[in-house]
């Protein structure tokens, strides 16, 4: 069964050590770029119930003693849904992480492209994924953590381009769910299709990791590619 989902804040809070945590950049809405009809209210609803202005949190901070920049998609936030403000947000902490030559974790959960936000939305794909690439080409080790759910376009982005792939027990990992492919292509799925443990088996996950033990891992990979190790 998958794990209780997390806030955002929540999230950053147990990935980074007591008092280190810094957010990066004023948290911002991409408004209703395509007049869509109830798009405004709907917006301003998740707003009020969740305290955030997006679906997504960056921060920098320490993890196990080794500064790295964090993004967290929130999926009590339009289902961590990727508008043009989460689009930017993440493609920011990118640019950002590649500047401070830091270390880059992204925590994923998503519902996937904004629907209301049209193309707009399906062109943060691109962006976010341009963004990684040139993280990458620079150097930069890029994690990435695949919580309940990523799917959609986060799933076929960023979400899917980390140099170590993580993810937590049993989330579901795909890019379309398991229901609209049965009806697809008119077949049964096997059991546990596109969960972590599916794709751990097929290569696509590189490490389970428990949420209890998720902060160790993390302070652990980065230790071992040479952050917060002091060269004489």
């Amino acid at each position: 069964m998958a794990l209780e989902p997390l806030t955002a804040a929540q999230r950053l809070h147990a990935t980074f050590d007591p008092g280190t945590m810094t957010p990066l950049f004023a948290q911002q809405t991409g408004g209703d770029p395509l007049s869509f009809p109830g798009y405004s209210d709907k917006l301003a609803a998740q707003q009020e119930k969740t305290g955030m202005r997006e679906a997504v949190m960056a921060a920098q901070g320490d993890i196990c003693g080794v500064r790295a920049v964090v993004c967290v998609l929130d999926g009590g936030f339009f289902m961590g849904s990727m508008g043009t403000a989460v689009g930017e947000m993440i493609t920011r902490a990118i640019e950002y992480a590649r500047d401070q030559r830091l270390p880059l974790i992204i925590f994923s959960a998503s519902g996937g492209a904004r629907m209301q936000e049209g193309i707009l939305s399906l062109m943060q794909m691109a962006k976010t994924s341009a963004a990684i690439a040139d993280f990458g080409a620079r150097g930069g080790l890029y994690i990435s953590v695949l919580t309940h759910p990523t799917t959609g376009g986060v799933a076929a982005s960023f979400a899917s381009l980390g140099d170590i792939m993580l993810a937590e027990p049993d989330a579901l990992i795909g890019f379309a769910g398991p229901r609209v492919i049965e009806q697809t292509i008119g077949q049964r799925l096997p059991e546990g299709f596109q969960r972590s443990e599916f794709q751990q088996a097929h290569g696509f996950v590189d490490q389970i990791v428990p949420r209890e033990q998720m902060k160790e891992t993390l302070g652990k990979l980065l230790r071992l590619h040479g952050y917060g190790v002091k060269r004489t």
